[in-house]
């Protein structure tokens, strides 16, 4: 599938790690199935953000309002009408993406810290009506015993659905990088007042970018949904949306992959640590602070620019390189 697109050394790792998670169902525990589920859903929200953040440069700080929207539409879907369960699942990411572009519409007009801004006051006023129409959404409670379709089931079914729409959703977002809108994206993040001059409109790319990455932060609220079968209003906080962009920093936010370990190191430490304390993040605080001094481009971006083969220093000759 990344044939051509995957450099040839990538392509052994990731095909060993593909199969791995296949035959994972059959090795380890439930529990540790549900801990991978959950760390497919956060890596996805995570890589949606970074889209925007590592690449685009745009400082969305409320990304998990488009998470909880997805949430909250194939929830309500599922429980107040009478629709397909399947049409609730495609509800979720399109109603994300729609609330992402009005939300940037706003938003692109600002730049920075201001953008930033901005978009915690939109995505808080989200918040604060899911909190507050206890008639619609329940509140503080928030909706439980969702129905799923039969395909999920079971922790297995869950996990498969789950995982291939992970790695769809992978490659996607891996070929939009990698596209001429990608490139251009990148372009916008690094020089926006040469871009500008060159004709790119880069408010425009900013406000597909958002609608794009909200598309995806839907995907994965959707998926938890069918991992949790409940919603509730935290989704949807701020703080949780911290979490996440901590998420990027952890792993490398200027690296595709990075992500995914940034939410794995998170997952994996909430689990583990807070069964000695309910102070997790202190120690995850930590463990940020040392990386901003000692690892700034996140776990990813050193393990990648170690890896790189590195260049022939000129007036050197080639056989001492070699030695």
């Amino acid at each position: 599938m990344f044939k051509g697109i995957v450099g040839s050394r990538w392509r052994l790792p990731i095909a060993a790690v593909s199969a791995a998670l296949i035959f994972a169902p059959l090795i380890i525990p439930v529990f540790w199935i549900y801990i991978l589920t959950l760390i497919f859903v956060t890596a996805l929200l995570a890589i949606s953000l970074n889209l925007v953040l590592g690449y685009g440069g745009i400082y969305q700080f409320h990304h998990a309002v488009f998470y909880g929207i997805g949430a909250y539409t194939t929830a309500l879907i599922l429980t107040k009408t009478s629709l397909p369960m399947w049409v609730g699942f495609g509800a979720g990411p399109l109603v994300a993406a729609a609330s992402g572009l009005i939300i940037g519409w706003f938003c692109v007009r600002l730049t920075k810290l201001y953008f930033g801004m901005l978009q915690i006051s939109l995505g808080s006023l989200v918040w604060i009506i899911v909190s507050r129409a206890y008639s619609i959404t329940g509140g503080d409670n928030g909706i439980h015993d969702i129905p799923v379709p039969t395909l999920l089931g079971s922790s297995n079914g869950v996990y498969y659905f789950t995982l291939i729409i992970f790695m769809v959703s992978l490659v996607v977002m891996y070929l939009i990088v990698k596209s001429p809108f990608g490139c251009t994206l990148q372009a916008t993040r690094d020089n926006p007042q040469r871009c500008e001059a060159v004709g790119i409109n880069v408010r425009r790319h900013q406000l597909a970018a958002i609608g794009i990455a909200a598309f995806f932060a839907g995907v994965a609220g959707v998926l938890f949904v069918g991992l949790e079968r409940s919603v509730f209003p935290g989704l949807l906080f701020w703080v949780f949306s911290l979490e996440v962009f901590v998420m990027c920093l952890l792993g490398g936010w200027f690296t595709f992959a990075g992500p995914i370990v940034g939410a794995a190191v998170v997952v994996a430490l909430r689990t583990s640590v807070s069964i000695y304390t309910d102070y997790w993040t202190l120690v995850l605080g930590v463990i940020l602070i040392l990386l901003i001094f000692f690892l700034p481009e996140g776990v990813m971006g050193f393990l990648l620019k170690r890896l790189e083969p590195r260049p022939i220093e000129e007036g050197r000759p080639l056989a001492d390189v070699a030695g």
